[in-house]
């Protein structure tokens, strides 16, 4: 039996809850993270505004490169960058990664597990949610 985490993003720092699960979903594990949508990016508002917006003005709407607006989208985004993604052991593993905005009826109930070293009560820098973010480069609010 493949054994599976359930984790709880909310007051979480994205990049280093984005490093652990990037290194168990590749030793095979499936992982599950719920509340994207409150998850923390450090640093200062505007600045990470201006970074994802610019990433979805970039390219031709044509033909790409496509990235996402939702908060899950963004979420997992951030893992596929850790991750082998041109080797086929990469994209294997990026199948055992869900991600959901809030929490699903069949997860309801079941205990979350926090990163310990991502709580973002800590920080001393500026933080933005990823739903602020989300909302800001022109997503429709589904949370």
């Amino acid at each position: 039996m493949i054994y599976m985490k359930i984790y709880d993003a909310e007051k979480q720092i994205v990049g280093r809850m984005a490093t652990t699960i990037a290194k168990e979903i590749l030793s095979g594990e499936k992982i599950i993270v719920v509340n994207c949508e409150k998850a923390v990016f450090s640093g200062k508002p505007k600045m990470k505004i201006e970074f994802y917006r610019q990433r979805i003005n970039r390219g031709n709407p044509l033909h790409g490169p496509y990235f996402p607006k939702q908060p899950d989208g963004i979420f997992r985004r951030v893992i596929r960058g850790m991750i082998p993604w041109h080797k086929s052991g990469g994209r294997n593993a990026y199948k055992n990664l869900h991600v959901y905005v809030g929490i699903p009826e069949e997860f309801k109930g079941k205990k979350f597990e926090k990163i310990k070293y991502a709580d973002s009560e800590k920080l001393k820098s500026k933080t933005i949610i990823i739903g602020k973010i989300s909302e800001a480069i022109g997503a429709k609010k589904r949370w």
